[in-house]
């Protein structure tokens, strides 16, 4: 699989993500359902706790993610949904650096929205992972 980044400006690469990816000669998609603070008995965990929730979101995610043969760095697309994003700001670090260990910087938005699934729940990562 190939990537290219498309970055028009520089500023978003510099924020760790990039702009827009050219994906070539992959042979396959995963689509990733929403990831959130949950056990692996689907109970929800760290109720207040952004920097716990964001964790364990992204090892759910990436529990996914090596299901299918797959790890962050495949990611080519991450929707980032929260409750409170002036709170995930402030613990966006968590996300970012382990994005960047993985060597990925998938295009992402961020959408601030009234709740999740369970009102307990912060956050929700959303990706799309080609190999």
């Amino acid at each position: 699989m190939e990537r290219t980044a498309v970055n028009p400006w520089a500023w978003s690469a510099e924020m760790g993500y990039n702009q827009g990816e050219v994906v070539s000669g992959h042979t396959r998609t995963l689509y990733c359902a929403g990831q959130t603070a949950m056990s692996g008995e689907g109970k929800p965990q760290h109720a207040g706790d952004m920097a716990a929730q964001v964790a364990l979101s992204l090892d759910n995610l990436e529990a996914v993610l090596a299901e299918a043969g797959m790890s962050l760095g495949n990611l080519v697309r991450l929707n980032v949904y929260t409750t409170d994003v002036d709170l995930l700001f402030q613990h966006y670090g968590v996300l970012a650096s382990r994005l960047g260990a993985a060597g990925a910087a998938p295009p992402t938005t961020m959408l601030g929205v009234t709740r999740l699934a369970l009102p307990d729940l912060l956050i929700e990562l959303e990706g799309t992972a080609a190999a």
